[in-house]
Formats: C-alpha cells, sequence, structure tokens
C-alpha cells in the first residue's frame, strides 16, 4: 500500500523504531512464515546476524531483545510493556526462546535454547541495500537449512526484504494508482490544492478514504493522540533515572510539579482564585508558559521512550516526542483554543495529524527518515518539519503556508548528525526533541506571517537533506564511531 498516516504514526514501543520496532517486526515476519510453511515443529537451531549499525550500536537501543520478542511472535504495536518485561524475564532466567509462540496455530512454538549471547554481530559489514540489516535462519536437526531471511529496518518502523524491493515498488506504485490524489513530491500536493481548492490536510483525508472510511479515520487519528497522552501521564508517574548506564536522571516529573505550581501560583496573584486545581487548569492555556509545557510533553514522551515504554512512532521513535509537544501547544496555546469545545479539539487533532502525516509521506517518498542512514536530521528534522505543518494548517494557513512551515523546520536542521552517547536514545535525543518542537512552533509562526511565498521549495529541501545523508560520514549515522558518542565519557 502507499504509506499512509497509519504507518507514519504507529503504535509501539522504545527506544527506537529502526533499531527496536523494526527488528521485532522483522523477526515476527520471520517466525509468522515458519509457522505458515510448515517447518516450525523441524526446527532444530536458530541463527541471527546482525549487521552495520544494528550491531553496532544495537544493545543500547534494545535490538537484541526486540529480536528475541519478534521470534516469539510479538509484533510492536500490539505487545503490553508488562508482556514485554515478562517475556524477557523468562528468556533471561531460563535460556529458552519459545519460537513462533506467541503466533496463532503455532501448538505453541518450538522451545530453544537461545538469549542475547548467541546472536552474531557484525558492526563493520554493511549490506548493499541499507545499513539495518537482519538475518534469520533455521535449521533442522542435521544442520540443513529450512527457512532463511534477510531483512533491512528502514527507519520509522518500515522493513524491507533482501530481493523484495522490486516486488515492493511495484506494489506501492500501483497502490497509489488507486489513491484519488495521488503524490510523490510537494508540487504535485501543491497542485492537488490548487485544482480541488482543498488543505493539505484534506489531500491526505480524501486519500486515506481509499482504505478506510471516515469513521475509522477519525478514530484510529484519535486513538494515536490517546496514546500520545497517555506516554506522557505515564512518564510524569516515573522518576529516578533512565535504563541503560548513562544515569540520566527523568526530569519531567519534577518539572511537571515545578510548572503546576507556578501556574497556579500566577492565576491565584491575578485572580484570587483559592482554587488551585481550576487556576492551575486555566494556567495550562497561559501564553507566558507555552514554552516551558512544550518542553515537558517533548521531555515526557522521550524519557519514557528511552526506558522501553509505550511511545507512537512520529515518524521514528528517536523523534518521538515532537508532534505530541506541538500538537499539545496547538490544543492549548493557539488562538480561541481556551473556549473551545471537545469536537473542536478531536477536529483540531484529526487536521493536525492529516496535515503531519501528508508531510512526512514527502520525506518517505524523496529521502528517509533513518538516523542510520541518513542522520538525525532525517529523523528530528523530518518530525519537526511535519509538526510545523501541522500547526500551520491548524491555525489557517494556506496549502502555500503550510509548504513553507514545513520547510522552514526542515531546512534549519539540516547536517544533523546521530551520535547517541552508549548507543542509547538518551543524550542528546530527549533534549534534541524539545528543541525541535519549538523550532516547529517558529517556522509555523514564521510562515503564517507572510504569503507562501518562498526562494526555497520544500522539495528542494527535501533533496538537499538526502544529499546531505549521503555525503554525511558514516561515523555521524548512528555508529557510535564519532560525534558525543565518543567525545563524552559514558560513566
Amino acid at each position: 500500500m502507499a504509506v499512509g498516516v497509519f504507518d507514519l504514526f504507529s503504535i509501539g514501543i522504545g527506544p527506537s523504531s529502526s533499531h527496536t520496532v523494526g527488528p521485532m517486526r522483522a523477526a515476527a515476519v520471520f517466525a509468522e512464515e515458519l509457522v505458515g510453511s510448515g517447518v516450525l515443529g523441524s526446527v532444530g537451531s536458530l541463527r541471527v546476524d546482525l549487521y552495520g549499525s544494528l550491531a553496532a550500536t544495537g544493545h543500547g537501543h534494545g535490538t537484541m531483545t526486540a529480536v528475541l520478542l519478534g521470534l516469539e511472535g510479538f509484533h510492536p504495536e500490539l505487545i503490553l510493556p508488562a508482556e514485554v518485561e515478562e517475556r524477557l524475564a523468562s528468556i533471561a532466567e531460563t535460556g529458552v526462546l519459545n519460537l513462533a509462540g506467541a503466533v496463532e496455530a503455532s501448538g505453541g512454538g518450538v522451545p530453544l535454547p537461545y538469549g542475547v549471547e548467541d546472536m552474531v554481530l557484525r558492526p563493520l559489514t554493511v549490506l548493499p541495500r541499507h545499513t539495518n540489516g537482519m538475518t534469520f535462519t533455521v535449521s533442522d536437526a542435521g544442520g540443513e537449512v529450512l527457512h532463511a531471511a534477510t531483512f533491512f529496518s528502514v527507519g520509522g518502523g518500515f522493513i524491507v526484504r533482501e530481493g523484495g524491493e522490486d516486488a515492493a515498488q511495484q506494489e506501492l506504485d500501483a497502490s497509489k494508482e488507486e489513491l484519488p490524489l495521488p503524490f510523490r513530491t510537494a508540487a504535485e500536493l501543491l497542485e492537488h490544492c490548487a485544482v480541488t481548492g482543498l488543505g493539505i490536510a484534506d489531500v491526505m483525508f480524501r486519500n486515506e478514504l481509499a482504505s478506510r472510511d471516515e469513521g475509522e479515520i477519525r478514530a484510529g487519528l484519535l486513538q494515536i493522540w490517546s496514546v500520545m497522552e497517555n506516554c506522557v501521564a505515564t512518564s510524569l508517574k516515573r522518576d529516578g533515572v533512565l535504563p541503560g548506564g548513562l544515569k540520566v536522571r527523568r526530569r519531567a516529573p519534577d518539572w511537571y510539579d515545578r510548572l503546576k505550581k507556578e501556574c497556579a501560583d500566577g492565576l491565584e496573584d491575578q485572580d484570587n482564585s483559592e482554587d488551585q486545581d481550576a487556576a492551575w487548569d486555566a494556567g495550562r492555556h497561559d501564553p507566558r508558559y507555552w514554552q516551558e509545557w512544550v518542553n515537558l510533553v517533548a521531555l515526557a514522551v522521550n524519557e519514557e521512550n528511552a526506558s522501553g515504554g509505550r511511545v507512537v512512532t512520529a515518524p521514528t521513535n528517536g523523534a518521538a516526542g515532537i508532534i505530541p509537544a506541538v500538537l499539545y501547544y496547538a490544543l492549548h496555546f493557539a488562538p480561541g483554543m481556551d473556549q473551545a469545545t471537545q469536537a473542536d479539539r478531536d477536529g483540531v487533532v484529526v487536521r493536525f495529524l492529516l496535515a503531519a502525516g501528508a508531510v512526512g509521506v514527502l520525506y518517505k517518498e524523496q529521502a528517509s527518515i533513518s538516523g542510520a542512514e541518513v542522520g538525525c536530521q532525517g529523523e528530528v528534522g523530518s518530525a519537526s518539519s511535519m509538526a510545523a505543518a501541522g500547526l500551520a494548517e491548524v491555525m489557517g494557513g494556506t496549502p502555500a503556508q503550510v509548504e513553507n512551515a514545513a520547510e522552514i523546520a526542515m531546512e534549519h536542521n539540516l547536517g544533523l548528525t546521530c551520535d547517541p552517547i552508549g548507543g542509547l536514545v538518551q543524550v542528546p535525543c530527549i533534549e534534541r526533541n524539545a528543541i525541535a518542537a519549538a523550532k516547529a512552533i517558529n517556522a509555523a509562526k514564521m510562515a503564517l506571517w507572510g504569503d507562501g511565498t518562498h526562494r526555497v521549495s520544500l522539495d528542494e529541501v527535501i533533496i538537499t537533506m538526502r544529499e546531505t545523508g549521503k555525503d554525511m560520514s558514516d561515523k555521524y549515522k548512528e555508529t557510535a564511531m564519532g560525534g558525543l558518542a565518543v567525545n563524552v565519557v559514558e560513566c
């Protein structure tokens, strides 16, 4: 199918879409193939080879444990955090993997002595298709190979099978023909808007109707926002340090307490209110604190992601906090939102995510959202660009202004490297989301103060991002071989 809004916004677990979600999804597909082909009962041994960036930074990104869960048949969008903890604890304690055990019709799976330490890591070997490569092989008791497959995790949780690229592209091209308003470039998207009189969110909505009805689209997008909100709420209840050894302290809970107090105190000073809760609730619309709330939401989401919690890939896990933070801004600080009804707010969520999704399609079609392929400009940069478009859309921007907002945000994220310390999605990733969210808001405001005309087009900046990624040294593309990853002592 053509890339849609529910591909770009999918529910999964942290800390990385390319290194956690993608590998789990690929392993789950492999497990299902074992069941479907009828060879599962004959499996006597398993081999997993991880290549390139998956091998180089996989330990910090939870790649190996995600693969184990996928091989048991679990999918990232369905497995619950409690199940993650339970199954990983069982594998660690017993040393036994239940191959395809979670796949229906598997007969309970095949127990195999297998764990993280059994995986073959090849960090210096990069397969031709993509640096995030992985091969799964099963053999019978006599050593004869029963089934083998190589997959690539190409960013945002998307996976591609080796040898299946041509077929996948043909299927993608065919599915686009079924869309009422297909587009690959921003120029094509704007042309549709000009001819039909529709906004960018409306064009995306028309295309989504090719595979879902209106009710399903609205309900699905509101569910996406609900998971984002729950992610923030869960994160604000946690304290202490993040897992992984860097001893990065969670800041969101303390910041939340401080912000509640300052908002409530500020309202009491002005209105002599004795109801602190009511004052704080009103304070969430106080424009004096918009930056603090945006920072808080972005940090909360990415702290939850860093701990392996449930997040929305938007469009990647490493950049998962940007769109929720900017959407929070839209719902609480955009003009008139303090008086908005729930129906109004739901409409903002739907339009925001549709417009952001339309811009996300452009990055998937013309460039990449994989930090291992083009650096963090493809993750944080694309998320900032998508968020800017969403905000400009719901604040009444014309299609040209929305495109301009997306362009401004990416233009000022060009060249951003992916160099997380210790291979963990913590430093600089968590703060980077808050900074990029503020950039998105400013980009939208700048675009809305213009008439939509600008010197550099969104298509030009996307192509520039792609070419910059190609020219970027591999040590700055999620390999832990350069930048902060080598210049900052981990402990």
